[in-house]
């Protein structure tokens, strides 16, 4: 079982479902560059309900009629929501096929466009959410907590998706990283990334738990907002603090990994503590050959608006690449299981 991770404005006392239906959860991915229209690769946009993304990129493959390895995503997206994400499939010198072909009740292609450089994993901007919560059991607190979220943020934590069903992930990259073979590369990814994403997250758990996630300590790895270019200041003047305050500067957490950390003093040292109380882990990470990363502490959802009903919530948020929304609906309610056939809940990652 996972620990329970720290709440920024305390466990919420709301109950409600996510997902009840796909049209609760909608996706819309921004890659945040312009195609270029002509090139060796094929990207197509598609709107996606109730299939995963990996299913519909083996549909385009069949359709191009090219090996699956020729098709690329940026990122899974939850099948049980309402999707539209970006393919990318490899084909020099080809016509552009009719990838009508692949069209179903549940599948739609958007845009067919060329482009001359390959669709990679997380090379996207971000994405934009609109979320419905639903059969709250009151709302009493919401618009105080919403309000919050909308100037302050959340914590940036991995959601619980990551870490599969009851931390499965984090047991079988145990097992790995104890010697078991897996075969599937992308089954080690997820166990790896599994193993990372905890850790990460038990740090940003305990700097809220001593509510030291609004100011800097020394040595903290200071992360220049909008950007993945990060220092870390020994010395905190008051220039820093101001900067950290005014969020130009933002206080960061470990992606763990092979080589020095960057933090320094007592930074390195609060973060030391925690890292080191999972070595099987942290020597399985060094040794996949992953390299020491910054990720953002607190995240801060940008174009947020919301509307409360009588017993739901819609809200819309836009987060950069690689972060969470569940990380937003957390701090929100207590989340219901939805109740889904066996067949109903083979899933592929998420956003």
């Amino acid at each position: 079982m996972l620990p329970e991770f720290e709440y920024l404005y305390g466990k919420p006392n709301v109950t409600g479902f996510i997902k009840q239906e796909a049209a609760d959860f909608v996706v819309i991915e921004d890659l945040g560059f312009e195609l270029t229209g002509e090139g060796e690769h094929i990207f197509i946009s598609i709107r996606k309900e109730g299939e995963n993304t990996q299913y519909v990129a083996r549909a385009l493959a069949k359709a191009a009629g090219v090996a699956d390895k020729h098709v690329s995503y940026a990122g899974l997206k939850d099948r049980h929501a309402i999707t539209e994400q970006w393919f990318g499939i490899h084909m020099p010198g080809k016509e552009t096929p009719d990838f009508s072909v692949v069209e179903t009740e549940q599948i739609k292609v958007l845009k067919i466009v060329r482009h001359n450089k390959k669709l990679r994993t997380g090379a996207l901007k971000g994405n934009q959410f609109t979320l419905k919560l639903t059969d709250l059991s009151s709302t009493d607190g919401l618009v105080e907590r919403l309000e919050k979220i909308k100037t302050t943020g959340v914590p940036n934590y991995f959601g619980e998706q990551r870490f599969g069903h009851h931390g499965n992930n984090i047991v079988r990259a145990q097992e790995m990283f104890a010697g078991k073979k897996v075969k599937d590369r992308n089954k080690r990814s997820f166990y790896i990334s599994a193993a990372r994403s905890l850790i990460f997250n038990q740090v940003v758990s305990e700097r809220i738990r001593q509510e030291k996630w609004q100011t800097p300590m020394p040595g903290d790895c200071l992360i220049l907002q909008g950007s993945n270019s990060f220092f870390a200041e020994e010395t905190l003047t008051d220039n820093i603090i101001e900067r950290v305050a005014q969020d130009a500067l933002q206080l960061s957490a470990p992606l763990v990994g092979k080589g020095n950390s960057s933090a320094l003093s007592e930074a390195l040292e609060f973060e030391q503590t925690i890292i080191t109380q999972y070595p099987e882990l942290l020597e399985g990470l060094i040794a996949a050959g992953l390299r020491q990363e910054r990720k953002v502490l607190i995240l801060r959802p940008q174009n947020f608006s919301y509307a409360l009903a009588e017993n739901s919530l819609t809200v819309s948020f836009y987060l950069p690449s690689g972060c969470f929304a569940t990380s937003v609906v957390r701090e929100l309610i207590e989340e219901k299981a939805v109740v889904r056939h066996f067949d109903q809940e083979l899933k592929s990652g998420t956003v």
